[in-house]
């Protein structure tokens, strides 16, 4: 191994975040990472994030461009050590600096896990610094030195644990399809009324405007309620944890699940089959699938269908963008809004005939358990990965006589 300080592993870029007085610099033709796009400690690649850039961004601050491989990692505020690699040209927030790799000499994803390895001493030592808030300046992120190994061995272990996170990704990519099918089929059954034989139903007024004959407008609390039930040592001690901070934004999908004893209070059970949705600032969106049992902080909703047969409406009309802005809408409190659940439960909802409601859970049912059993995968993928990685890097496990394939690393190179 040679000891590498991270300025001469590459580039250093920090990033700049446009004018937001100038719109026009903001579109939809570059990624801008900031710290909250990237979801965990664990996440890849990169490209979709909140904000994008447009043309006239990217040539507003184009000596601020991030090629595809660029490693990019959080350095100021409470996330220090969030880290990912970009997929497409992107730009970063002021908070990350990004090393554009000299792939002449380094692996871009060999480098990423080797600073994700020694993300626990960055912390360490941005919190130590006594200046108030949390910071790894450039200068201190420059000189920071690694031991890295030569080049084929970089190669080796690159290819070992990206053949993970690359599965991750994939599984990740099926979830978002069905996810979007879902709601597809969700919005042109469900708002937009044009759900199989349309065409031969009546119409009627309602309080909500035209519905098809025999729909119904009801209130939330007539399909669904919540469970608040209360955890026991040492009964649910082993359940895993699925609190607030970790439910996905606007995805079914699940980054990482924790060990209930992070909690020491508020804790609530959940059962496979539930709808979890975020009742603190609902504008972050978070509602979730319960794909097991587990436990939960009393900030979230744990929503049960009255009928199983609902169960699917319940979770896209919940998932959707109208259910969560009405939520955010009739929340209390200004500074950290929260819905409550004797005020979610009078929204008013139409309810489709039971016959087209059981045609839409077949079919979004079997999104669901296939969603279930990717999250599973991911989950226990993202077990081996972040085994093996300690061990890779440390050189507790020896990489360098077996025949590895590294095509993969050699291409992109």
């Amino acid at each position: 191994m040679q000891i590498v300080k991270i300025k001469d592993l590459g580039k250093i870029v920090t990033g700049k975040t446009p004018s937001t007085k100038k719109p026009e610099l903001f579109g939809d033709d570059y990624p801008f990472i900031t710290p909250s796009d990237i979801s965990s400690y664990n996440v890849y690649h990169i490209q979709n994030t909140e904000r994008r850039l447009s043309e006239k961004g990217y040539l507003s601050q184009k000596n601020k461009l991030l090629p595809p491989k660029t490693v990019c990692y959080v350095c100021i505020g409470s996330t220090i050590g969030k880290i990912c690699l970009t997929k497409t040209p992107s730009f970063t927030n002021q908070q990350l600096n990004n090393i554009i790799v000299d792939q002449l000499r380094y692996v871009p994803e060999y480098i990423y896990y080797r600073l994700r390895y020694e993300t626990p001493r960055i912390q360490s030592i941005a919190s130590g610094t006594g200046s108030g808030k949390a910071i790894y300046n450039k200068t201190a992120f420059e000189d920071y030195q690694l031991e890295i190994h030569e080049y084929l061995l970089q190669r080796k272990i690159a290819s070992i644990l990206s053949t993970y996170d690359d599965l991750i990704e994939n599984n990740t990519r099926r979830i978002k399809i069905l996810e979007e099918m879902a709601q597809l089929i969700y919005k042109e059954w469900f708002v937009n009324f044009r759900f199989p034989g349309h065409e031969k139903v009546k119409f009627v007024n309602s309080e909500l405007g035209k519905i098809p004959e025999r729909w119904k407008v009801i209130s939330l609390g007539d399909i669904c309620y919540i469970e608040k039930n209360k955890y026991k040592e040492p009964e649910h001690s082993t359940l895993p944890l699925l609190d607030l901070a970790r439910i996905p934004r606007r995805s079914l999908v699940i980054n990482s699940l924790g060990s209930s004893c992070e909690l020491k209070t508020s804790r609530i059970i959940f059962r496979k089959g539930s709808v979890l949705f975020g009742s603190i600032r609902p504008y972050f969106h978070k509602v979730f699938y319960a794909f097991c049992d587990g436990v939960t902080n009393t900030s979230v909703f744990v929503i049960k269908a009255a009928e199983p047969a609902t169960v699917s409406f319940l979770l896209s009309l919940l998932f959707s963008e109208d259910s969560v802005n009405w939520a955010n809408q009739n929340s209390g409190g200004t500074k950290m809004p929260v819905i409550s659940w004797d005020v979610f439960k009078t929204m008013k909802v139409i309810l489709p005939d039971k016959n087209l409601l059981s045609k839409y859970d077949t079919i979004v049912t079997s999104f669901l358990q296939e969603t279930c059993v990717l999250n599973l995968k991911n989950l226990k993928l993202k077990v081996t990965r972040d085994l093996l990685l300690p061990k890779l890097i440390s050189g507790k496990l020896n990489v360098s006589y077996l025949d590895i394939d590294t095509r993969k690393q050699e291409n992109d190179t």
